[in-house]
């Protein structure tokens, strides 16, 4: 059985976090997490600046480890969000070479449920998660590039997780 690479697409306050330490405990799989990672690094919490300097280079360096790992026969969860297509896209090329199926998790959220998910979560934030401040989502939003049909047809298998209220 080739071993799968798993990846988490969402929105902060999407549940990225809840449905890969879901998926890490129900599958044997490595769960990697750029938020878990930075938090120790920073000698002040939520220092913006500092943790936008440093979260490509988490990025970077959780995927090179995800990669060895699936070259061993290891799968992965990756919860970095991916809000753009071509980054999906290039994740699932270079697993497609290690030999690995890939799996794209889609957390389908509205703006709205965000916003008062990221409220509720701001109020007593969990460890390796970070304030988000008002606006930040809206602006946030329009950087996302959902994944369409054409592009769910390139994955071994996809699951959308749409918000029920």
């Amino acid at each position: 059985m080739s071993p799968t690479l798993h990846l988490i697409y969402g929105m902060a306050g999407a549940g990225k976090t809840t449905l890969a330490k879901k998926l890490e405990r129900a599958l044997p799989a490595v769960r990697l997490s750029p938020d878990e990672w930075i938090s120790p690094l920073l000698e002040t919490p939520n220092d913006r600046p500092e943790m936008d300097r440093i979260r490509p280079v988490i990025e970077r360096l959780q995927w090179t480890l995800g990669q060895r790992l699936l070259s061993l026969g290891t799968s992965v969860i990756l919860e970095q969000g991916f809000w753009a297509r071509d980054e999906r896209l290039a994740y699932l090329e270079t697993a497609r070479l290690l030999g690995a199926t890939v799996i794209l998790h889609y957390l389908d959220v509205p703006k709205e449920e965000l916003a008062r998910r990221i409220e509720e979560r701001n109020k007593r934030l969990p460890p390796g998660s970070f304030l988000v401040y008002p606006g930040e989502i809206a602006t946030w939003m329009t950087w996302l590039t959902p994944p369409d049909q054409a592009e769910l047809a390139h994955y071994d298998d996809y699951k959308i997780y749409r918000y029920e209220p």
